[in-house]
């Protein structure tokens, strides 16, 4: 019984691995959906979507009978409740690209009201954020776990400097509002993404060190 506990574990992790580079995914997918204003990809984001959260309902499902069956103890009930913490936050992220999606579909085909350089750059950041929580959780590497702060704050300065300018823009031209306004949500939901992965960084100090820490 033991041996097939292991084995179920670490199939766990091997499950929160795959649903981490499905969400990998769809952030890029509405990132391109965006920057190509393609509205057959915006509109396959769903699908995408509805994988990500059969995939949490089904790991949250194990880790709930694991717990039942087996009553882990000190570091395995903390890998366990780590997974259960993540698959919530991946799911969120699904959600936000489903947002992303929606705005796009909103902005349609109406020629950008400027160069979108920005949202592109926030979009790889998170991207690589959920790659690099996720890694830090395989290997249960802290240093990787608290780099991911780091990328945060990129992140955050980047969300910074897009509001203040898109702010100004819709000032100055009134016609431009409805876009900005969808750009603006656009650049909140990617800066979102990116808390979610730090959440999941700080559940992984949290799973190897027993200790709550908050790196955002």
């Amino acid at each position: 019984m033991r041996t097939s506990y292991i084995e179920r574990l670490k199939g766990l992790k091997v499950k929160l691995l795959k649903m981490g580079s499905m969400v990998q995914e769809i952030v890029e997918e509405s990132l391109q959906a965006l920057m190509e204003q393609d509205m057959e990809r915006a509109a396959k984001i769903y699908e995408m979507d509805d994988c990500i959260d059969r995939m949490e309902l089904e790991i949250e499902m194990e880790c709930m009978e694991l717990i039942a069956l087996q009553q882990p103890m000190a570091k395995d009930l903390r890998i366990i409740g780590t997974i259960l913490k993540a698959i919530t936050d991946l799911e969120r992220m699904g959600d936000h690209a489903v947002n992303i999606a929606k705005q796009t579909k909103l902005i349609g085909k109406e020629p950008f009201i400027k160069p979108l350089v920005d949202i592109p750059q926030m979009a790889h950041l998170a991207e690589n954020m959920v790659a690099k929580c996720l890694d830090s959780f395989l290997k249960e590497d802290l240093t990787l776990a608290k780099e991911v702060s780091y990328d945060d704050d990129d992140v955050d300065e980047i969300y910074e400097r897009v509001y203040m300018e898109l702010m100004e823009m819709m000032i100055e031209d009134q016609k431009i509002i409805k876009q900005a306004f969808h750009l603006l949500l656009i650049a909140r939901f990617l800066e979102r993404i990116a808390d979610h992965a730090t959440n999941i960084s700080e559940r992984v100090i949290y799973m190897v060190t027993a200790e709550r820490v908050e790196i955002n």
